[in-house]
């Protein structure tokens, strides 16, 4: 125990390094995130035309294979996070998913490359009947993206909050490098994105997905490569523990002394600066009056007093059995992820409306008119529709960034201009409207089949859903960066990336019930009534707006006292 908590106070030294860090790390670190995000969106984007058109699976299937693959992989982060925080901490996390991502790319790419991996062709006669892929092709598709997601879950959690340990702390100067870099960190998966839609998918449609999956998983190799060589030039914070072992013992400690009728004032209760250090470098936590259950596992009784043992120091500091007594600091780090939970799950049914953009979106898309001209003969890939969603939120991003932050500055006071949580209310409003629109399309779509509309007339909703991802996503991160405990921020990332998980998983479940009860889904969409589903997403996304309001009305930011007894509030309403 000494040991461990020595080692943890050690890494204050290598943390802040003048060195080490900055922007010289971020194309390393950039490179990896654009390599990750090329990959998962030039195969997801155009993922329901390669398994309806080479797998020969079902529409409805088909969609909720990509939504589950996109679930799972937004669920693994939080085992990548826990590995980062706890054990093999951010770079080696990262190194090594990245490898085994790239392994899952391979075996795709070959998959998709050699005939034998893939049904026959579908034929007008007789001789080849469309049939679905067989039982071991489909496996060695969902061992691929097992992989991709396994990949994905270490990924994902780390590079954020690794590009933003960078910056470190230290100074206001610094503080404001970490805020933009999470717009910076954005855009550069927004431009990956991009890219993904437009070079990757074009390939994929019109050269085959041999190479439009080669290029990708070329790209990770490049990124794996270049990221393991900016080694010497990282700030690398050690793991400090598992924070899943630190919250259960708070959890167990309280409910042990539920029945304590002691008063708990703040300053009666336990502090302990020793084995706080290793995870509180850049400050120790407040005590809030909020959940206060939980402050009697704070409360020092003299079981407790008796159960120090003299031979169980750190500087002559003795140290208590954490099952039975927890410091404030520690207390308040299950607090403010308590605190942080219906703000969490407000943001799940942004992306289940957003999981229908490389579903039905592009299924409606694929049966309209997608000439640029009436002369052209050249035609939108499907696939490729998400390039408005991407130069949206790249335009929004800039605009917010140059624009909105200085001009809002004046009046609120924050650095970042408007509070995350106004941010993210702004990209919910955002959401529900685009799902309106897309419902409206859709009905003048089908009513216009006969002569079938511009593909064009999609534009608003995927552009709505651009920018409504780059207030509430980079407000999302911002907002576990921020009020997340310190030792657990690649633990916040990856709460990010489970609300998208849990997102793709309500898409899917939503999606079989309206398939199982009803005949609005149907693989001939001018057959059925996909208006409904849009509408019904629409209204369970107002519902949830009210409910967000709510909760953001009341929500508690977290105090972190920087020196002595001063408490400095982290944001503002």
């Amino acid at each position: 125990m000494t040991e461990t908590v020595m080692e943890e106070g050690e890494q204050n030294v290598g943390h802040h390094e003048k060195w080490r860090g900055g922007i010289k790390t971020m194309p390393f670190i950039f490179a990896n995130e654009v390599s990750e995000k090329l990959a998962v969106v030039g195969f997801s984007a155009n993922m329901v035309s390669y398994l309806t058109e080479e797998l020969h699976m079902p529409v409805a299937k088909a969609a909720t294979t990509l939504t589950n693959f996109g679930g799972t992989a937004s669920l693994t982060p939080l085992l990548g996070a826990f590995l980062a925080d706890a054990y093999i901490g951010r770079f080696w996390t990262i190194a090594g998913a990245t490898f085994i991502y790239l392994i899952g790319m391979s075996s795709l790419t070959t998959s998709a490359t050699l005939p034998q991996f893939r049904p026959l062709p579908c034929s007008a006669g007789a001789a080849h009947p469309c049939k679905e892929a067989l039982t071991w092709q489909l496996a060695v598709l969902y061992f691929s993206l097992l992989l991709a997601a396994v990949g994905a879950g270490g990924i994902r959690p780390c590079v954020v909050a690794f590009g933003a340990e960078q910056f470190g702390e230290a100074g206001k100067r610094e503080q404001g490098r970490t805020w933009r870099f999470f717009n910076w960190y954005y855009f550069c998966m927004g431009a990956s994105m991009l890219l993904a839609v437009t070079v990757v998918v074009y390939v994929q449609d019109n050269v085959g997905w041999g190479w439009g999956l080669g290029i990708p998983t070329v790209g990770m190799g490049i990124s794996l490569i270049s990221f393991v060589a900016g080694y010497p030039m990282y700030r690398m914070a050690r793991p400090a523990g598992s924070p899943f072992t630190r919250l259960a013992q708070v959890a167990v400690a309280a409910a042990r002394k539920r029945r304590l009728k002691v008063e708990m004032e703040p300053g009666l209760l336990y502090e302990n600066d020793e084995i706080d250090k290793g995870i509180s470098l850049a400050g120790k936590l407040g005590h809030t009056s909020s959940i206060s259950f939980l402050d009697k596992a704070a409360i020092l009784t003299e079981e407790d007093k008796q159960a120090m043992k003299p031979s169980s120091c750190i500087n002559n500091v003795p140290i208590p059995n954490l099952w039975h007594l927890s410091t404030v600091h520690r207390v308040e780090e299950l607090k403010s992820l308590i605190r942080m939970a219906p703000i969490w799950a407000a943001g799940i049914l942004v992306i289940t409306a957003a999981a229908q953009q490389n579903t039905f979106s592009l299924q409606q898309a694929r049966i309209m008119n997608r000439r640029i001209s009436p002369s052209s003969s050249f035609q939108i890939p499907p696939g490729s529709m998400t390039l408005f969603t991407m130069l949206s939120m790249l335009l929004t991003i800039s605009l917010y960034d140059r624009l909105l932050v200085p001009f809002s500055r004046r009046f609120t006071g924050l650095d970042r201009g408007i509070s995350f949580l106004l941010r993210m209310g702004i990209g919910f409003a955002l959401s529900a409207t685009a799902t309106l629109i897309a419902g409206l399309v859709e009905v003048l779509r089908r009513q216009k089949s006969a002569d079938p509309l511009s593909v064009f007339w999609l534009v608003p909703q995927y552009g709505l859903f651009g920018a409504a991802e780059a207030f509430t996503s980079i407000g999302h991160l911002e907002f576990f960066y921020d009020q997340a405990p310190e030792s657990m921020r690649s633990t916040a990332a990856g709460l990010f990336w489970l609300s998208i998980s849990a997102g793709s998983y309500v898409s899917t479940m939503l999606v079989g019930l309206v398939h199982r009860y009803t005949n609005w889904l149907v693989d001939d969409l001018n057959k059925g009534r996909l208006e409904f589903l849009y509408w019904i997403i629409t209204g369970l996304q107002v519902l949830n707006l009210g409910y967000y309001v709510l909760c953001a009305r009341f929500y508690t930011y977290k105090p972190l006292r920087v020196r002595d007894d001063e408490l400095v509030g982290v944001e503002l309403n």
